[in-house]
């Protein structure tokens, strides 16, 4: 039986490039593949023919060869080809191009002996005020964790015997299974891909080498920290199984809310509210800052509403920086409320007394209004 043209197997032209060769190829090995075609008796048979025309033209000196003798070239020596490797219907080259497409990254999961047996990262939740952050402290935890076994020191076996290498897998942590035409690699049911099992479990631990046991340690906090600040502690997570690496500790910092101070980065903010007539006449307020001391701030005469003051470097610290951010206060002028009829009247004689000096900016927006309006 006279043998089909390589590239008509294909559906290409003669003088494609390797690209196009190798997405033809691709696409009619899926199309024709056995397992995707239960029932059909073509299918392997044509599966095959593809595979073997791919194998001939992918390669620069075969393809050569081809182009020239055509299938002869081929034929000279038990199907031998110029370069002495002829085609025996073993497809392993040919599928290595397209094995990721029927599997992607299946083969490369099952590679994790070597890391699985690292304990897990961790994360704390820590609540401080913003005298301890601008303070920096020094803090007692209690972690919840999986730390080594103090029966077996994380060996996993029964008075410390060591794991001995899995017989299933020679140590390797994966087994191959063939599946069709494909050789599949897969974790080891027997080590679970650590490569070693123990044969008398510690009864403490179970075989795993660690144990559920709160962890105490101390935590020190630097000056500056700010809320949503990560510090990792090294090697300070969860026990490994059975000897294997200790994970991270995180701690996570949060702020709690301050009863005057609001905070931006390094600058605090204060609302002040004052009265009215200490806005309208001038005086002094004193308010506490954040190191725990005091601070006066001098009102003047006819401060308006919203005024802001600045009080230089009584701030936060900023983190490892010898420098701080500042202060910022702002007034609020309150509005009396329950008059008596005697701080009625005044205020009405007052406002009898008020004139354009004394109200600059309600009588400029009155006047704006009656002039609109004429």
């Amino acid at each position: 039986m006279t043998k089909k043209d390589y590239y008509d197997v294909l559906g290409v032209e003669k003088n494609c490039d390797e690209k196009t060769l190798k997405t033809a190829f691709r696409k009619l090995a899926k199309q024709h593949h056995p397992d995707h075609n239960s029932g059909n008796p073509d299918s392997e048979s044509k599966f095959k023919e593809v595979s073997e025309a791919y194998e001939r033209l992918k390669n620069a000196e075969s393809r050569a060869a081809y182009d020239r003798y055509g299938h002869a070239a081929f034929d000279g020596s038990g199907g031998r080809g110029p370069s002495g490797s002829g085609f025996d219907g073993n497809f392993s080259s040919a599928f290595s191009d397209i094995f990721n497409d029927f599997f992607g990254d299946f083969g490369s999961g099952s590679r994790s002996s070597g890391s699985s047996n690292r304990g897990s990262d961790l994360r704390y939740n820590l609540e401080i005020t913003l005298e301890e952050a601008f303070h920096g402290k020094s803090d007692t935890i209690n972690v919840p964790m999986n730390t080594i076994c103090s029966t077996c020191s994380g060996s996993g076996g029964e008075k410390g015997e060591a794991p001995i290498i899995c017989p299933n897998c020679q140590g390797s942590g994966k087994t191959l299974a063939s599946q069709g035409f494909f050789t599949i690699e897969r974790t080891c049911n027997s080590c679970h891909g650590q490569g070693k099992i123990v044969v008398n479990p510690c009864k403490s631990c179970g075989g795993e080498g660690r144990q559920k046991k709160p962890k105490k340690l101390t935590v020190n906090i630097p000056s500056g920290v700010e809320d949503g600040n990560r510090i990792r502690l090294s090697g300070q997570g969860e026990a490994g199984i059975r000897g294997g690496a200790t994970g991270d500790l995180y701690i996570f910092v949060s702020l709690k809310p301050h009863i005057f101070f609001q905070r931006d980065g390094s600058d605090l903010y204060c609302n002040v509210p004052v009265s009215m007539a200490t806005a309208a006449l001038g005086g002094q307020i004193e308010i506490p800052t954040v190191d725990g001391g005091k601070t006066r701030v001098i009102i003047p005469e006819g401060s308006q509403n919203n005024k802001q003051f600045r009080l230089r470097s009584k701030g936060m610290p900023v983190l490892r920086q010898k420098r701080q951010g500042d202060l910022y206060l702002q007034i609020s002028v309150e509005t009396p409320i329950s008059l008596s009829k005697k701080q009625k009247q005044l205020l009405e004689e007052f406002e009898k007394e008020s004139n354009e000096k004394t109200n600059p900016e309600s009588h400029s927006f009155f006047k704006k209004i009656r002039d609109f309006l004429q």
